[in-house]
């Protein structure tokens, strides 16, 4: 495989529209500098309204997340091989790099950091299906998000699970295909969204009548389908002519994810501490007024860092830990390379 490819836009586009949900469902969680990012709320009562904001963010960015990850570890090995005599070890150095940031960013800012867990999964089952034929890595990443809906485990057994469904879809070749169809992507996403109807909808029209085991098995299967939901939809705007604004708006903020994910949680500790009242009580407008501002900084920074440099800062660093050598960091005045997720000349988050 070619050591340089083509950059896979769609990727940009649909990481940077996760992190703008990621930072919705995680701006109260981080006020409260305490909670786990990966929850669901708790059943709700049989006189409440419908809670929007809880009907389509919560659970529903991060398997996007996770998904990604498992994409971007196969396209690097994909790329490294036959390239460095050994490419696993790289890669367990990419990984134990983001364990460290993990770790960092768990003890000093928010117990709720998410990147520990990325490169703990990544180390017990991505690195050692990387052995494993295709079939194989598709049918444990189906065996493990059907364990994590049964037993109602939402962070290891799910993690695990999207992190194998994206490295086999690499390696089906179907990551390579993603911006070819418009047809595939709408009818997936029309069943997607026909089964999160049928599975939310009881959840909408009649909340508080399920049971508590009941109501997490349903709402982890309808944080999956609507993430599905989301992908398929974007990949299917992309074929239109909203592809440029799409690309304009959530690529900048998808390349520089990593940057940007860490930032936040610097700036909503700071913000948190103007707004009156508890975190958990804010309403809607309150986190939207809050995240808003975030991200239209994140975005203008994202855009003008990207028009001098190769990779977002901490990205740079990220490589740099990995490879042992200094990358380029500056864009070359005649020269510009655009690769995928997870290449060595273009790692993204």
């Amino acid at each position: 495989m070619s050591s340089h490819r083509r950059r896979i836009v769609a990727l940009d586009v649909i990481r940077g529209f996760a992190l703008c949900g990621i930072l919705l469902a995680n701006v109260q969680p981080i006020a409260n500098a305490g909670r786990i990012v990966i929850t669901s709320a708790p059943p709700p009562g049989p006189d409440a309204g419908v809670d929007w904001m809880g009907l389509l963010v919560p659970q529903r960015f991060f398997p996007i997340f996770a998904f990604l990850f498992g994409v971007g570890f196969s396209l690097l090995l994909d790329s490294v091989e036959g390239r460095v005599p050994r490419p696993r070890v790289l890669l367990l150095r990419r990984l134990l790099v983001l364990l460290g940031i993990g770790l960092a960013h768990f003890v000093l800012l928010w117990h709720g950091d998410i990147l520990s867990s990325y490169a703990l999964v990544g180390l017990l089952v991505l690195v050692p299906s990387s052995w494993l034929p295709r079939w194989a890595v598709a049918g444990l990443g189906g065996a493990f998000l059907a364990a994590s809906l049964i037993t109602g485990e939402n962070h290891f057994s799910v993690i695990a699970g999207l992190f194998l469904v994206g490295s086999a879809l690499v390696r089906y070749g179907v990551i390579d295909r993603l911006e070819r169809s418009t047809k595939v992507p709408a009818l997936l996403g029309l069943a997607f969204a026909t089964a999160a109807v049928l599975v939310l909808g009881p959840q909408v029209t009649s909340p508080g009548t399920s049971r508590p085991g009941d109501f997490w098995f349903w709402n982890g299967l309808g944080g999956l389908l609507v993430a599905g939901c989301y992908v398929c939809g974007l990949l299917v705007l992309l074929r239109t002519p909203l592809r440029a604004a799409l690309r304009a708006v959530f690529a900048p903020l998808g390349r520089m994810a990593l940057t940007n994910y860490l930032t936040a949680t610097v700036v909503v500790l700071a913000v948190s501490r103007l707004v009156d009242g508890r975190p958990e009580e804010w309403p809607d407008t309150t986190v939207l007024l809050i995240a808003g501002p975030v991200l239209a900084v994140q975005w203008l920074w994202s855009t003008l860092w990207l028009a001098r440099y190769r990779n977002g800062p901490l990205e740079w660093l990220w490589r740099w830990a990995t490879w042992g050598r200094r990358p380029p960091l500056r864009r070359a005045a005649n020269r510009q390379v655009d690769v995928p997720a997870g290449t060595p000349s273009g790692t993204r988050f």
